[in-house]
């Protein structure tokens, strides 16, 4: 991976634990995402609607559960092939 490129990193669990929705925020997050960076999201439960979501904007994803209640998924953006 190169150096110089941006990873953005979002916490939403303790928006979660408020009762505060998080969504605008991570969309925001995923706007300043570009070509080949990644973006890691930490929830507390494996965001599924999420995975869709991003699939449809570019993204593959890598899921790790680090406890019961933390789990993180890498979200990277695939790099545009030009025709």
């Amino acid at each position: 991976m190169k150096a110089d490129v941006k990873i953005v990193e979002l916490d939403v669990r303790e928006d979660l634990r408020m009762k505060k929705e998080p969504f605008d925020k991570i969309m925001g997050a995923v706007k300043e995402v570009n070509d080949g960076e990644s973006f890691i999201l930490h929830a507390p439960f494996n965001p599924v609607p999420l995975h869709a979501i991003l699939r449809r904007k570019g993204f593959e994803r890598i899921v790790e559960k680090i406890e019961s209640k933390h789990w993180k998924v890498t979200y990277t953006k695939k790099v545009a092939v030009l025709k």
